[in-house]
């Protein structure tokens, strides 16, 4: 279904762009010519392939989430610029 100067007109109007009348001709073109190397996709014969959800079939190893000590407050405060007891001090960023 090749792009007409509507679909153009919508696309346009989505992405907030002013096209002059050379810039529609040329993404009416482009957009055209960019559909048609997709519809070549209907050309591959897919029977008996399974979809995939990603190109690879990696999967996330994850750690158990296992119940530990935790880190002790001195020790997580050691570093930081600024301390107030046993809390991290950060500069205001709401405001009444």
């Amino acid at each position: 279904m090749p792009v007409s100067n509507k679909d153009l007109d919508k696309i346009a109007t989505l992405a907030r762009l002013n096209l002059s009348e050379d810039a529609r001709q040329k993404y009416t073109a482009q957009l055209n010519q960019i559909l048609g190397y997709v519809k070549k996709l209907d050309e591959v014969d897919t029977n008996g392939v399974e979809p995939l959800i990603h190109s690879h079939d990696q999967v996330n190893v994850l750690r158990d989430d296992l119940p530990a000590e935790s880190l002790p407050t001195e020790k997580a405060l050691e570093n930081a610029p600024l301390k107030d007891e046993k809390y991290f001090r950060v500069p205001k960023v709401v405001s009444r």
